[in-house]
């Protein structure tokens, strides 16, 4: 078995006419945590709806040593490739814990899912406190728990993180990256997409750095943090 989970080689994406990915490289080992990192408009998000197969894209995608192209969405998400999506998505008007179990919907193990939604609730215990509670009517960073709680009730092989920072205190930010650190622990691995560079690369093993389309920088976490552009670009330095 391979340690590289995903493999992404010559990656071209975009709308229409317009390019929005140009001849992306990269890999994800298992077991890793990798940050892409850049700018508002730099791709990444796009990046991940290639990944996730709602975007098609030229170039080859595999995951876990299987060719993703031609794949649907859930056929992906059925190989274990899961996303958090950038805003949470959740359904408002639905309790916390029926949101969490829509993360399982693929899924016939009953005892199984009982056991994931138990260890999703350690993860976030107050997930457990606001079960009952419209997940609509939480806060900004317990719906980011509730989603990131979600998509682990799919038991991914890869969790896709879009955007998890975004307006959301520090402090709750520094609990999610808590619980990325801790589920790493637990064999998953994670693709954490963030405009928030230091946030990011206080977590991450490594990272690339995606500019207007193109990877411009690759390295060790601490390589980029100590990257003279990357602290004069993203870290305000």
């Amino acid at each position: 078995m391979s340690d590289i989970l995903l493999k992404v080689e010559g990656l071209s994406a975009g709308y229409g006419a317009m390019p929005v990915l140009r001849n992306l490289d990269l890999t994800v080992a298992r077991g890793e945590i990798v940050a892409m990192v850049g700018s508002n408009g730099a791709g990444k998000t796009t990046l991940l709806r290639v990944l996730s197969r709602m975007l098609g894209s030229t170039g080859k995608i595999e995951l876990d040593g299987q060719d993703l192209s031609g794949l649907t969405p859930d056929q992906a998400f059925a190989l274990g490739l899961v996303q958090v999506p950038e805003g949470r998505q959740l359904f408002d008007q639905m309790s916390v814990e029926e949101n969490l179990l829509m993360g399982a919907y693929r899924r016939r193990d009953k005892a199984g899912i009982a056991a994931t939604l138990e260890h999703v609730y350690e993860l976030f215990p107050r997930m457990r406190e606001r079960r009952q509670q419209r997940a609509g009517s939480m806060s900004g960073g317990e719906q980011q728990m509730c989603a990131m709680g979600r998509a682990l009730m799919a038991q991914p092989k890869l969790l896709m993180v879009d955007e998890m920072s975004l307006g959301l205190a520090p402090v709750i930010v520094d609990q999610l990256l808590d619980v990325l650190s801790a589920i790493r622990k637990q064999g998953v691995t994670v693709l954490l997409v963030e405009q928030d560079v230091f946030a990011a690369l206080q977590v991450a093993d490594r990272g690339y750095v995606l500019e207007l389309g193109e990877i411009t920088r690759t390295g060790t976490a601490t390589e980029l943090t100590e990257d003279p552009e990357v602290k004069r670009a993203y870290l305000g330095i």
